[in-house]
């Protein structure tokens, strides 16, 4: 009876984990939040630890209850970690230290409550990939061929809606008109958060995991056809209304008009999915249709 009251809360223990983790972590949840604030691209990311913190308030009735011990394989992940936070201190790469902050947390669950914590926060934690920046070499990488996929099919479409627009490199030139299609209107930030909004609509929506990756999958086409859009309506913009019109749009009213957008395709998405994949009847349903045959036969014979 003595030990029972002297074992800590699990709330006291919670909060001491946490403080530790930002203490820890304090140079590099700095940076990136300074990231967040000063890169468009990333401006969405504050809101993902308010996301994967619902996550596990929405899933709290499958939270541990304190009857499981810890798992000691809780100690190699929470090493992992440590070993990739070093590391990233060591070489300065602050993305690796960003990532190591995932299985940090995945070996303190496991540490703290077995493997029934991990079940209840691997994808909240896991959704945490998607405030972290990516780095350099990657965003370098997809810059310069989502800037021509962009250009291209945005004067495909320019040509098909009858406009004389055609291309010079990551420029579109309609008439007087060069716009060029800079680094920052690649659509890489949109892809990031079309991603991160895709996982979100697919963690909530109660649909087979079929569904859910291609929900997923869908988030790249969505990006990109809500660039496409964006540079389309700015190019007429600037050919009909003038260079005001077309950079109030393209820098001030961008970034509002793209999300209705992408969610107006993301429910099409969803609209097209239930259309392709019938979900199966369940058993209780089986059953339920067999008795009632039954029961119309049993009439039948009367």
């Amino acid at each position: 009876m003595e030990s029972a009251r002297m074992k800590p809360h699990p709330v006291l223990i919670l909060s001491l984990l946490g403080a530790s983790v930002v203490w820890g972590y304090w140079p590099v949840l700095a940076e990136m939040a300074d990231t967040w604030f000063t890169n468009p691209q990333y401006s969405h990311a504050y809101l993902v630890p308010v996301f994967s913190a619902y996550l596990l308030w929405r899933a709290r009735k499958d939270r541990p209850h304190g009857d499981e011990g810890p798992a000691w394989w809780g100690a190699a992940v929470l090493l992992a970690g440590t070993i990739l936070r070093l590391a990233g201190s060591y070489y300065s790469l602050t993305w690796l230290q960003a990532y190591s902050l995932l299985p940090v947390l995945w070996g303190a669950a496991l540490l703290l409550s077995g493997w029934s914590a991990f079940r209840w926060s691997w994808w909240p934690v896991a959704f945490l990939f998607f405030m972290i920046p990516l780095p350099y070499r990657a965003e370098t990488l997809l810059s310069h061929p989502l800037q021509q996929l962009a250009t291209y099919l945005s004067v495909y479409t320019l040509q098909t809606f009858g406009w004389p627009a055609f291309q010079e490199g990551n420029v579109i030139v309609l008439n007087a008109h060069r716009i060029g299609i800079v680094t920052a209107c690649n659509g890489l930030g949109m892809l990031i958060l079309f991603f991160a909004l895709a996982a979100g609509v697919a963690t909530l929506v109660q649909r087979p995991w079929i569904d859910r990756a291609a929900i997923v999958l869908g988030a790249a086409p969505i990006a990109i056809i809500s660039n496409v859009i964006r540079i389309v309506t700015t190019t007429m913009l600037y050919e009909v209304m003038g260079k005001r019109w077309g950079d109030l749009l393209f820098h001030d009213l961008a970034g509002w008009i793209m999300m209705p957008i992408a969610l107006g395709l993301l429910w099409l998405e969803l609209l097209c999915i239930s259309w392709l994949f019938v979900s199966a009847p369940s058993e209780e349903a089986g059953e339920l249709d067999f008795s009632q045959q039954e029961a119309h036969l049993e009439y039948a014979r009367r």
